[in-house]
C-alpha cells in the first residue's frame, strides 16, 4: 500500500513558476504513482501578487483529484490569506503570518481525523510553516521533511530587506528549532546544503529541482520561432524569463542593453511579472531603448517553443545573493538545451554547475559592462556545444522520475 503524504506550503499549482510549480509537479507525480496525498496551501497568487481567477480568496476551499490508472488521490485545502499588491519586507511578514493562522485550522482538522499521514513535508520559505508540520507530527506521528528552496532569513539580512538585529536573532532561533525537530532536512543545491548543514549541525539531503524533459526539449527551427514573437530570423535574442523582483538585479539587463543599443541585431526580452517590473519599464523608457521588449508570462502550451526561440538565456542575480537561492528557471532552460549567461561568483553552486558541465557562460554579478561584453562576444560565435551540454545535463540529473525516486528512497530509510 502506498504511503500517505501531507504537504504544508503556501505555494502550489496552478502557480506557473517558483515553489508553487515544483510543489505542483511533485504532487502530480505522487498522484500518478498511486500515493494518497493531502495539501494545505493558499490560493494561487505568485508571481502576479494577486489571486488568480477563478479563485476568490474569500474563504476555505477543498478540491479532490483522483487518478484512475494508479488509484492515487489528491486532496487540496486552500486557505485565505493576505496578498500584498506591493510586497515590501514588512508586508511579506504580515502575509507569512496570515496564512500560518488560516492554515492552522485546517491542520487542526486533519489532526482530528482518524487516519494519519506517514510523511509531512513543509517547504521554506516561509520557514515558520515548519511549526505547523511539527505540531501535526507531535500529535499524530509521521516523518517530518523540512525542504528549503530559499534561505529566507539570510536573504532578508544580506539583501537588506530587513535590518533589525534583534529580529534576526529571534528568527534564527525559531528556525533552529525546526531544523533540529525534523526527521529530514533537504535542499536544492550543494552550496545551500553546506550553509544549512553548518548552522543546523546535521546532515542535509540533496533534493534538487527537476524538469519535465519530455515536455521541454530542443527544437531546430529557432529562426522561424523568432518571427512568431516579433523578431527577425537573424537577430540574436537574449531572454530573461521568470519572476521580476529586486533580488535579481535585473536593472543590469537594461544597462547592458543601453551599451549594446548600437547593434540592432542584439535584442533583449524580459518575460514575466513581479513588483519590480514597472521600475524596469520606466528605466527603459527613460533611456529611450528600442532593443528591450517586455512580454507577459507565456502559456504552458507555447512555453517550450518560446524558450527555444532565444539564442541565449539570462540567469541574473545580485552578487550578495550567493548561495541563498538557486534560480529555479535554470532547470527548464537546461531541458530545452538552452545556453545561458549567468551572473555568479566562484564557489557558489550556480558557478560550479555552469563551469563544470560547460552549459553556459559566467559573468561577475552586478557588472553590466562585463555582461554586455560577453553577450557581444557570444553573439558572433557558435554556442552549439553549450546547448548540447545543457540537454545532456538535464537528462542525466534533472529528470523528475530520477529525482523523485531517489528522494523517496532517502526518506524511507
Amino acid at each position: 500500500m502506498k504511503k500517505r503524504i501531507l504537504l504544508i506550503s503556501h505555494n502550489f499549482s496552478p502557480e506557473p513558476t517558483g515553489i508553487g510549480k515544483y510543489n505542483g509537479d511533485m504532487f502530480d507525480w505522487l498522484l500518478k504513482h498511486g500515493y494518497d496525498c493531502t495539501v494545505v496551501t493558499t490560493y494561487p497568487y505568485y508571481p502576479y501578487w494577486k489571486v488568480q481567477p477563478p479563485y476568490k480568496n474569500r474563504w476555505y476551499k477543498k478540491e479532490v483529484l483522483t487518478d484512475a490508472a494508479s488509484g492515487g488521490r489528491l486532496t487540496v485545502y486552500r486557505c485565505p490569506s493576505y496578498v500584498p499588491a506591493n510586497p515590501t519586507g514588512k508586508k511579506r511578514m504580515i502575509q507569512d503570518f496570515s496564512y500560518w493562522t488560516s492554515m492552522f485550522w485546517v491542520v487542526q482538522k486533519l489532526i482530528a481525523l482518524k487516519k494519519k499521514h506517514d510523511y509531512i513535508i513543509t517547504v521554506a520559505p516561509p520557514f515558520h510553516l515548519g511549526y505547523l508540520a511539527w505540531y501535526y507530527k507531535k500529535i499524530k506521528g509521521g516523518k517530518l521533511i523540512y525542504h528549503i528552496q530559499d534561505l529566507q532569513i539570510e536573504a532578508a539580512q544580506e539583501l537588506n530587506i530587513l535590518s533589525n538585529p534583534k529580529l534576526f536573532n529571534m528568527l534564527y532561533s525559531a528556525e533552529r528549532k525546526i531544523l533540529q525537530g525534523s526527521d529530514f532536512v533537504s535542499s536544492i543545491s550543494d552550496g545551500m546544503i553546506k550553509r544549512i548543514a553548518a548552522k543546523a549541525k546535521r546532515d542535509v539531503l540533496f533534493f534538487p529541482n527537476w524538469t519535465d524533459t519530455s515536455s521541454f526539449f530542443p527544437v531546430e527551427n529557432r529562426n522561424e520561432l523568432k518571427v512568431k514573437w516579433g523578431f527577425e530570423p537573424k537577430q540574436f535574442v537574449c531572454l530573461y524569463s521568470g519572476s521580476i523582483g529586486e533580488k535579481q538585479g535585473l536593472e543590469n539587463i537594461i544597462y547592458c542593453a543601453d551599451l549594446l543599443k548600437g547593434d540592432a541585431q542584439i535584442q533583449f526580452v524580459i518575460c514575466g511579472t513581479g513588483p519590480y517590473k514597472p521600475k524596469l519599464e520606466e528605466l527603459v523608457a527613460a533611456k529611450g531603448l528600442n532593443n528591450v521588449k517586455f512580454l507577459p508570462l507565456q502559456d504552458r502550451d507555447v512555453f517550450n517553443e518560446f524558450l527555444n526561440m532565444a539564442d541565449v538565456h539570462l540567469v541574473i542575480q545580485k552578487g550578495n545573493a550567493g548561495d541563498l537561492v538557486m534560480p529555479s528557471k535554470l532547470t527548464t532552460i537546461l531541458s530545452v538545451g538552452g545556453a545561458s549567461v549567468v551572473t555568479a561568483t566562484p564557489g557558489t553552486s550556480l558557478y560550479e554547475v555552469v563551469e563544470k558541465y560547460d552549459v553556459g557562460f559566467i559573468v561577475k554579478p552586478d557588472d553590466y559592462k562585463a555582461l554586455a561584453g560577453m553577450i557581444a562576444e557570444i553573439s558572433k560565435k557558435d554556442i552549439a556545444h553549450q546547448r548540447e551540454q545543457s540537454r545532456k545535463y538535464a537528462l542525466e540529473f534533472l529528470d523528475i522520475d530520477n529525482v523523485m525516486r531517489v528522494f523517496l528512497e532517502n526518506i524511507s530509510k
